[in-house]
């Protein structure tokens, strides 16, 4: 197709609309999502609430995912949530150039010392999640309708990484008080022996009146020879009915992650 020239004053425009073409499409080569989320928020209230959060720092099969959904009818007595997440582009556990170099403790850990990281490994995807609340089931009826549901709460966060998924869900819950915290970690899987490539770990405290499902599995991220993923542990706890429940729940890529257990108090 030939390209039209235009004029301005007698003059032709070709020239300028190719150079305005090739500045716009730079700029849309800069443009990039935002790598950072963060959210913090306290409800409290009567009615009906339905809310689903969505989380992943890596596209596909890749990275760490969060999905929580929340929905039911009463009284909303307490509920503070904080999510934070972030997607480190370009991470990259081992990177040397200009820093000290590798570093091996007496316990036999690695350590990294990578341009502005000082001592440590480097840049990572992450996701913390805390949340506290307690919800009491009853039907309520407005103008727009009447809302008769059950408090339904689940959660499910995954790590790729090494593999680790973990789900806390509750459902036909008449009374519902939770205390939930997780973390994970996803490192650069490309580093030198003894590296950490991720973490998932959950603090759970809840007291519930209606369905209770809690659950994790680890699988190997890498398949065997017939093309599936070795499944190297797995708990699964369902309970129905009145009961205090109180887990924690640490799974590692590697022996060598160091202390990276969950706060025990939550950060609301």
């Amino acid at each position: 197709m030939p390209i039209v020239s235009l004029s301005l004053g007698g003059k032709p425009t070709t020239k300028l609309l190719i150079v305005l073409t090739v500045l716009a499409i730079a700029l849309i080569g800069t443009a990039g999502a935002a790598n950072y989320m963060y959210e913090k928020a306290s409800i409290k209230g009567v009615g009906y609430k339905n809310v689903e959060s969505i989380i992943s720092t890596q596209e596909g099969f890749n990275g760490a995912k969060l999905v929580e959904k929340e929905s039911g009818s009463g009284n909303v007595i307490t509920e503070k949530t904080e999510l934070e997440a972030e997607r480190q582009i370009g991470s990259h556990c081992g990177d040397f150039d200009g820093g000290p170099g590798i570093k091996v403790t007496p316990d036999g850990q690695f350590w990294y010392g990578g341009p502005g990281w000082g001592m440590g490994v480097g840049p990572m995807d992450y996701i913390n999640f805390t949340k506290e609340a307690e919800f009491e089931y009853m039907p309520v009826s407005y103008q727009t309708g009447t809302y008769d549901q059950k408090w339904i709460e689940k959660l499910c966060v995954q790590n790729y990484a090494i593999g680790a998924v973990l789900t806390e869900m509750y459902t036909h819950a008449e009374h519902l008080q939770k205390n939930t915290e997780v973390k994970t970690r996803l490192y650069n899987g490309n580093c030198v022996s003894n590296c950490c490539t991720g973490v998932l770990e959950a603090n759970l405290n809840s007291n519930v009146i209606g369905v209770a499902h809690i659950g994790w599995i680890s699988r190997d991220p890498n398949v065997n020879v017939k093309g599936r993923h070795n499944e190297w542990g797995r708990s699964v706890e369902d309970l129905t009915g009145v009961f205090s429940i109180e887990k924690f729940i640490q799974l590692w890529g590697n022996s060598t992650c160091g202390a990276i257990s969950v706060d025990w108090l939550p950060c609301v």
